[in-house]
């Protein structure tokens, strides 16, 4: 059956679900897709953690449209299967870390491209309810923006991404000097999700003119990415990037060395974090854990949060995110008990 979502301040301009199962939304709880329910914690007003001074932070990636169908099991191929549950939302490596650090309390800017159709609109919509400054995304007359069908199964606890690129891609041209300028005005931190790479370059490089910090994550191989990194203060990268990109050597020694081409080895602090255990029974979808923890990761590092800290935060956020379904539906607030201890 089709249910409109209740209004919240996490509604989205992508208005409906479908589920198999029956669904309860109402304050102060959520419901999910397999009749579980879990209670959103918030802190008094009296115990909210200040916020970073400078909060701004700037990203340059992709956004998009996800269609999130969960399945009890992946499909074998020529197989005809049913969802048990149908949720779209906006999604994207950088729309979805930006909408992290908005609700954690910075205030975010975005440098990306959309068409002018109603998916486009509604990524829009989305982001600014969020309170993402969408001011600098450019808006085509023509063609279609982005979107990816995600299955996540069930059984496995995994999810399969099939993304559609937006057209026309973002080239350089389409951003202004003035746009940049602005853009890069105040901004406390530069994240890069290693896509638009050309564009992402020429901000980068203004970034690095004006002093500015500037975060790359490292999610796969792709074009124009060692760029990005030779730029870079700050790289997050997926467990396996390091050993497929020939800019990066791990060494798994007593004393584990890192090494870069044209650098050498690189020495100093390691700092092990321990990975947040989410219960099997509350795990509902790892779709853009890797996103909150990198919106996790830009607040500590506008709060001055020290790297032993840092880590387990991002891991926690990380972990939220993975009890719901979807990048953006169990992303926490400043205010939620969980993150307490860390923003204290």
């Amino acid at each position: 059956m089709i249910k409109p979502k209740a209004p919240s301040t996490e509604s989205s301009p992508f208005n409906f679900s479908i589920n198999k199962t029956k669904s309860y939304i109402f304050q102060p709880f959520i419901s999910n897709s397999n009749n579980q329910v879990s209670f959103r914690f918030r802190m008094s007003h009296d115990s909210l953690p200040p916020l970073p001074e400078n909060r701004i932070v700037l990203a340059v990636g992709t956004v998009g449209v996800d269609f999130l169908a969960t399945v009890a099991s992946y499909p074998d191929p020529d197989d005809k299967i049913r969802t048990t549950s149908l949720k779209v939302q906006g999604g994207g490596n950088a729309g979805n870390a930006l909408t992290c650090a908005a609700r954690l309390g910075l205030s975010p800017r975005l440098i990306s491209k959309v068409a002018n159709d109603t998916q486009g609109r509604g990524i829009l919509e989305e982001l600014q309810a969020d309170g993402v400054d969408t001011s600098s995304v450019v808006v085509s007359e023509e063609g279609n923006s982005p979107f990816t069908y995600i299955i996540v199964d069930n059984e496995t606890k995994t999810r399969t991404c099939i993304h559609t690129p937006g057209y026309p891609p973002m080239i350089p041209s389409n951003l202004s000097q003035t746009s940049l300028s602005s853009a890069l005005d105040g901004a406390r931190m530069l994240y890069l999700d290693g896509r638009i790479h050309e564009t992402a370059l020429l901000v980068a490089q203004e970034a690095a003119r004006k002093n500015v910090p500037i975060l790359v994550e490292g999610e796969r191989i792709r074009e124009g990415l060692d760029d990005l990194l030779k730029l870079a203060d700050y790289a997050i990268c997926s467990a396996k990037f390091p050993q497929a990109s020939h800019l990066f050597f791990y060494e798994p020694l007593p004393v584990t060395k890192l090494r870069a081409n044209g650098v050498g080895t690189v020495c100093g602090r390691l700092f092990v974090g321990t990975a947040e255990k989410v219960p099997p029974s509350e795990l509902q979808d790892t779709t853009g854990a890797g996103d909150s923890f990198i919106g996790a990761v830009l607040y500590a590092i506008c709060s001055n949060m020290p790297p032993e800290k840092m880590l387990p935060f991002a891991a926690q956020v990380a972990a939220t995110c993975c009890r719901a379904v979807g990048a953006r539906t169990g992303l926490p607030h400043c205010t939620d008990a969980r993150l307490a201890s860390f923003l204290s």
